[in-house]
């Protein structure tokens, strides 16, 4: 197990795209486009007599937590153990080598989206937010098929993706901070998601662009779509309009953008994308039950590494003091910690007190954005009350009125 070096770069592309069982081949165009993303000394192989059998690459990233600061994050990607070389201890090597240099860099978490539910929970991951898909009917949904525009006297432009490239990150940079679980997206990520980077993993078709504009004429939202091509026998149009993402920085936005996709003529389906789980979408519809729920899942997987810091970054619902034994096989971030909180902030120390509430690191990564319930982990055995309605209290400090939720797959 090491780095890997420039001139083996394509190999390990192909050990990635062998494991995500792709075509096991590896153009130049692909190559240096991915080579000039990737920081080699984050980027771990495995050889076996030259061949790379398992991979692993980590990148800087920035996460929001409740109440809108953003802490450093290891965000884990491209894992692969080829199928030859399972059951060997291949990842656990990687990701103890990924854990220890994000600790040692001062990264107050790790973050990746888990291609399977089993792995990660035995490396101190726990699920800390999840994601929803709709599909919508939108004969069914009740809007006026004769909307022109939005009730607020703002506007729906439609824009091309050199545009987007301009206004998109300034929207995103006002998004960001309003919603936990977001993460950074870079200039490579803008270029990839408009066009201006093609790369062979990323197959590109333009889509449509919507901007929303507040009577003000300040963009405050904006969405992504395409749409198929779907006609009956009698020669009635059936198309899906597919929304590759919508993001809103007020409600105003949202209803909006939904409202115009869900009122394009010849659309007579609508599929979200990925969405919060309590996403005002079917609410925004006179006829919620327009739209079919037909995804739920875990999404965004944390990993604490620094546990006071990251307890005083966030903010907490209510004034409260919860002691915290916090386990974890591989040492980085065991401990017992006391979190007092206020409306003013956050402070979290080691501590010799008694503890009211004993957890793994994995499950205190699925409470951190506020997204699971202690009661409910007490409940499956998951974490201990040590002291009478210690679940109660940390929920009491750690939930959130509205669900934490990561917009972006990495």
């Amino acid at each position: 197990m090491r780095p890997v070096a420039e001139a083996e770069f394509a190999d390990w592309l192909r050990a990635v795209n062998t494991g995500f069982l792709r075509p096991p081949v590896v153009s130049e165009n692909d190559r240096a486009a991915r080579l000039a993303n990737s920081d080699l000394s984050r980027t771990q192989g495995v050889f076996d007599r030259g061949r790379c059998v398992a991979t692993f690459r980590s990148f800087a990233q920035e996460l929001t937590v409740v109440g809108g600061a953003a802490v450093p994050a290891s965000a884990v990607t491209n894992v692969v153990v080829a199928p030859t070389h399972r059951r060997r201890g291949l990842l656990s090597r990687m990701m103890g080598h990924d854990l220890a240099a994000a600790k040692e860099r001062g990264d107050v978490v790790s973050s990746l989206i888990a291609a399977e539910y089993p792995i990660y929970g035995r490396y101190g991951y726990g699920p800390a937010t999840w994601t929803a898909e709709w599909e919508i009917d939108t004969g069914r949904a009740g809007l006026d098929p004769r909307w022109s525009g939005p009730e607020d006297g703002g506007r729906i432009d439609l824009v091309a993706s050199e545009e987007v490239r301009k206004l998109g990150p300034e929207l995103f940079e006002r998004f960001r901070p309003r919603q936990p679980g977001a993460v950074t997206r870079d200039t490579r990520w803008w270029d990839l998601h408009t066009g201006a980077a093609i790369r062979d993993d990323h197959p590109w078709t333009e889509p449509f662009w919507a901007v929303y504009r507040s009577p003000a004429g300040e963009v405050e939202g904006l969405a992504a779509y395409h749409a198929d091509e779907t006609w009956t026998d009698a020669k009635q149009p059936l198309n899906t309009a597919t929304v590759r993402q919508l993001l809103g920085l007020n409600p105003a936005a949202e209803r909006a953008l939904w409202h115009f996709v869900c009122s394009i003529d010849w659309i007579a389906r609508v599929r979200t994308g990925y969405r919060a789980p309590d996403d005002l979408l079917p609410l925004l519809l006179p006829d919620p039950r327009a739209a079919r729920m037909v995804t739920h899942a875990d999404f965004l997987w944390l990993r604490v590494l620094d546990v006071v810091r990251a307890l005083e970054a966030r903010t907490y619902a209510t004034a409260g003091t919860l002691v915290l034994e916090v386990t974890d096989a591989s040492g980085l971030a065991s401990g017992r910690y006391r979190l007092d909180a206020d409306a003013s902030g956050a402070s979290c120390t080691r501590t010799t007190s008694s503890p009211d509430l004993t957890l793994d690191v994995r499950e205190l990564g699925a409470l951190y954005l506020g997204d699971e319930s202690a009661v409910r982990l007490a409940a499956l055995g998951r974490a201990a009350e040590e002291t009478a309605g210690a679940a109660a209290r940390a929920d009491a400090l750690l939930r959130t009125g509205r669900r934490a939720w990561c917009p972006d797959m990495f």
